[in-house]
């Protein structure tokens, strides 16, 4: 007979932004809610719950992932970036900084995804064209901006990155 006993709880530990992190959860927690409601890290947002729009997306062990399409417990041992460790406490990264001054956002709410997409992507290809940023950036729906300035900005940050590797 299956158990219903809904105060069942399981422990999650993972090493979220650089830091151990260890909580008692529903086994139905949904990972962005884990993220949001559990650790108090806001920039991950909640956009369709569906992995359609990319607002969730975080880095799960080294690769991007969509975070209200995961189980808290299915990330139990991972490593795992927000868009509030890109930076840590430290200057802006080349790709924040970029963001900023070619105004790649405007109300903001799909700005963490995108940067962790851009990001992963930058790690790939260190020279991306237009075209290889706007397919690596399709999964992440912006209503606001028309991408223009986003792939302006990654085309910058990607620019400053080959920049300081030959410095």
């Amino acid at each position: 007979m299956a158990n219903n006993d809904s105060t069942a709880r399981i422990a999650v530990r993972a090493i979220i932004n650089g830091r151990a992190f260890e909580r008692e959860v529903e086994p139905r927690l949904l990972l962005v809610d884990f993220i949001r409601h559990h650790l108090h890290l806001t920039g991950t947002h909640v956009g369709c719950a569906h992995g359609v729009c990319g607002a969730c997306t975080i880095e799960l062990d080294g690769r991007i992932a969509r975070s209200c399409l995961m189980f808290a417990a299915q990330a139990d041992g991972a490593t795992i970036t927000t868009v509030e460790g890109l930076a840590g406490d430290g200057p802006l990264t080349p790709l924040q900084q970029a963001f900023h001054e070619n105004h790649g956002l405007q109300c903001g709410y799909c700005t963490p995804g995108i940067l962790m997409a851009a990001r992963e992507l930058l790690t790939e290809n260190s020279d991306p064209s237009e075209r290889d940023i706007r397919g690596w950036l399709s999964g992440n729906l912006c209503r606001c901006t028309g991408y223009v300035n986003i792939v302006r900005a990654v085309k910058a940050a990607a620019e400053k990155m080959r920049e300081a590797a030959t410095a």
